[in-house]
């Protein structure tokens, strides 16, 4: 039986309030000069504090070796196997912007980017373009038609645009064009099976006339996509875990993907100060609230280990906050990890904290991998996040007499 539904046949209504907090790409490795990770370079007296006196381990979204996007990471959070439930980078896109799609659409998510005179990529992410120079540049590509299909283009934010094919035929098993690393060219777009070939000519040919018209702009000369997909349907959280969740995201894709599986989503500021601002406006109404906190993956996208330090040293001063509410249940942890050193996510566990009045402490004083590596929860799969948290919350029945 599917590990949700097991899950939803004890679940129960209980006036306790669960918290998860999510510092994207949270997980590090040392820095060659200090030999500590960001998090363990961090000043977190408030999370050293809740890990103290709670119970830590190494959560691993996906499985052992295995790097998971933002997609896979958070539905593990959630609950929900990636590997049951999947879900193409375009259509969490097109529903954090409230993109109206229509039945039998498919969406991709897309990067500008940069390529030089031989055509290959130097920068995937345009130098990080503005959202108004996105929105200029989607208008133009938004003129690009064909005969029987429509491309609609939207601008998500920064480098980041969404493409939506509508038309008749049309199918979402394709490939990537975005071969997410540098110094190659962008890959021609492939169907992954006879009835995709048709679909894929006709994005091959939009990739095409695009690179014609983003040939006069610097640095956003050039798109890759990925993640094409059509809309899926996942049961919510409210029917499976009895809950009333809530999510505070600031990033488009965080937010599509929390309506995915049934939160409610309100808006929120930019800064760390003004989400939790927000969770404490929003507390009483609800008894999960999801908090994500982009800027620690970006700064390890960006190889920056100073500001993912400063990030963690951010949401850290925050935290009182949210440990003055006192919900029942705080779990803190992150998607993936996102070592500055390595500029990307990877594969290594990621640092776990629950604190509840019911948990059982054990002897981890401080919220870093090593200490947390050390944890009476050891080294576990993600999906035990959410029984782990339900059952602190008081919000599991008993299995069987």
């Amino acid at each position: 039986m599917d590990r949700i539904i097991q899950i939803s046949q004890l679940a129960i209504t209980s006036p306790g309030k669960i918290v998860l907090l999510v510092m994207d790409g949270l997980g590090g490795l040392p820095h060659p000069e200090t030999g500590k990770t960001e998090l363990e370079t961090a000043r977190t007296p408030n999370l050293d504090k809740l890990a103290e006196e709670g119970i830590c381990g190494l959560s691993e979204p996906l499985g052992a070796g295995l790097t998971p996007g933002s997609g896979p990471g958070h539905l593990g959070l959630f609950g929900y196997d990636p590997f049951a439930f999947t879900i193409g980078r375009g259509i969490l896109e097109a529903l954090g912007i409230d993109f109206p799609l229509e039945k039998g659409d498919i969406a991709a998510r897309g990067n500008f980017c940069t390529i030089d005179g031989k055509g290959l990529i130097t920068d995937r992410r345009a130098g990080r373009i503005s959202s108004d120079v996105c929105t200029k540049l989607c208008e133009e590509l938004s003129r690009i038609s064909f005969q029987g299909v429509k491309a609609l283009v939207a601008p998500v934010e920064g480098h980041r645009f969404l493409l939506v094919l509508r038309g008749t035929g049309l199918n979402p098993d394709l490939a990537d064009s975005d071969p997410q690393q540098l110094g190659v060219p962008p890959k021609e777009v492939v169907a992954l099976g006879r009835e995709g070939e048709a679909t894929a000519a006709v994005v091959n040919s939009w990739i095409a006339k695009a690179k014609g018209v983003l040939a006069g702009h610097h640095p956003a000369n050039m798109v890759v996509l990925r993640g094409f997909a059509r809309l899926p349907h996942l049961p919510s959280m409210g029917e499976s875990y009895k809950l009333n969740p809530v999510a505070i995201a600031a990033y488009p894709m965080y937010r599509g993907l929390a309506r995915l599986v049934g939160m409610k989503v309100v808006d929120c500021g930019r800064s760390v100060e003004e989400q939790f601002a927000t969770l404490s406006k929003h507390y009483a109404e609800h008894d999960f609230i999801f908090l994500h906190i982009k800027k620690t993956d970006t700064a390890g996208e960006d190889g920056d280990f100073k500001r993912k330090v400063q990030a963690i040293e951010e949401v850290d001063a925050a935290m009182p906050q949210l440990v003055n509410l006192k919900p029942d249940v705080i779990a803190v942890t992150g998607d993936h990890s996102t070592p500055a050193t390595m500029k990307a996510h990877s594969w290594h566990p990621v640092p776990f904290l629950l604190h509840s009045p019911l948990c059982r402490p054990d002897d981890v004083a401080e919220f870093s991998e090593r200490a947390c590596s050390k944890g009476a929860l050891g080294r576990f799969p993600a999906l035990d996040i959410m029984p782990l948290a339900l059952a602190h919350a008081q919000k599991l029945t008993k299995y069987g007499a």
